[in-house]
């Protein structure tokens, strides 16, 4: 019999980015390995998927920007989350899966914990957002529970080990579209022969996209900044960059087929995030063949290994000095050839799918059992 597995997530269909594009990749290769795969989001159907998909809805999180925050509604994205929970809650039907999965945490776990009562199905929370809920026994978390946890990094295995079922399973790229090759950096109103440092951020604080304007400009007036990013910091971002970058700051937003173009204007990739979930930027300009600078964690070590380029991102002398020599020494052909390998052997989907596939497998058989 076909494990029957529920992926729940409100920007499913909706949102081109992050967990949403992770969730539908993982659910594509599920249905290549005998799963009978079903989403439920708030975008609309596609032709040609081989799962099933159920619409529901929700209110864009701009529209709770004025609305109280308080625990366990603390920004417009937790209310945002609460307004798709009815129409989940009319289309969920627990008796039809064997297992759930979500990374969105109060109100979607919560419910898909609460239907079904003792026959509920299995459930499978994933860190795309971070582990605070698997952990924290203070406020809402003390709710959390699961039958199975994906750590998308080791720190987060580390972490819960001792008290949740947890699988280390990173996330994917797509090694045949993130591909080195060339590019038209016209089209980015890029010169041709410019030397460029790429960011791919969301504009936010947690991000420090403004430090990396800073570290750019400190590089010399040869070097162009792209940054493809959006966010509250939009505004500020930009201003910042036009003071200290000029003609030579470019802010863009693109859709997620024109992310591999972006990537390859670069000749050097810098992230400024100190703490992430995982980090698909990482993995998806190093297999364009772009060597990347990002800061130093376990986590990022764990991914880049000897390919990254890790430090202190804080410390904006070292980052200077790091990117410059980058600019100045490239990495060879054959170290970024090396760095491209190691992503296809990892992190390329059809590896990161096998592994989700057989965790399901196991957490399902463990609920049968009982």
């Amino acid at each position: 019999m076909k494990p029957r597995v529920l992926f729940a997530l409100p920007g499913l269909h909706r949102v081109n980015r992050g967990a949403e594009m992770a969730f539908i990749q993982i659910a594509l290769g599920l249905c290549e390995r005998d799963f009978e795969v079903t989403l439920i989001g708030a975008g609309e159907e596609l032709p040609n998927r081989p799962y099933r998909f159920i619409p529901g809805s929700m209110k864009d999180r701009e529209a709770f920007r004025k609305r109280p925050m308080f625990p366990p509604l603390r920004t417009e994205y937790r209310w945002e989350e609460l307004s798709f929970c009815p129409s989940l809650w009319k289309q969920f039907r627990p008796e039809e899966y064997d297992l759930t999965v979500t990374c969105s945490f109060p109100f979607v776990h919560w419910l898909l914990r609460m239907k079904g009562g003792k026959k509920r199905p299995a459930h499978v929370f994933v860190t795309e957002n971070g582990d605070w809920c698997a952990y924290a026994n203070n406020s809402e978390y003390k709710f959390f529970n699961c039958e199975g946890l994906v750590c998308t990094n080791p720190e987060y295995q580390e972490r819960n080990q001792e008290k949740w079922n947890c699988a280390l399973i990173p996330n994917g790229v797509d090694t045949s579209v993130f591909t080195p090759g060339e590019v038209d950096r016209s089209a980015y109103g890029l010169p041709a022969d410019a030397k460029v440092v790429c960011m791919v951020s969301a504009l936010i604080p947690s991000k420090f996209p403004m430090d990396g304007v800073r570290a750019v400009a400190g590089l010399g007036e040869d070097v162009h900044l792209l940054l493809a990013g959006k966010g509250p910091q939009d505004e500020e971002c930009d201003a910042l960059g036009k003071e200290l970058l000029g003609e030579r700051y470019h802010r863009i937003t693109v859709p997620m087929e024109k992310m591999p173009e972006v990537y390859r204007c670069g000749d050097v990739f810098l992230h400024m995030s100190r703490d992430e979930a995982f980090g698909n930027i990482y993995i998806e300009s190093a297999s364009c063949g772009i060597p990347v600078v990002g800061h130093e964690t376990p986590s990022t070590r764990w991914i880049l290994g000897e390919h990254g380029h890790l430090l202190d991102s804080s410390n904006q002398e070292k980052l200077i000095s790091l990117l410059k020599n980058l600019l100045e020494q490239p990495p060879s052909p054959e170290k970024k050839q090396q760095a491209r390998d190691m992503v296809v052997t990892r992190f390329d989907w059809s590896a990161v799918c096998d592994q989700y596939a057989e965790f399901f497998r196991s957490v399902v058989s463990d609920a049968r059992a009982i």
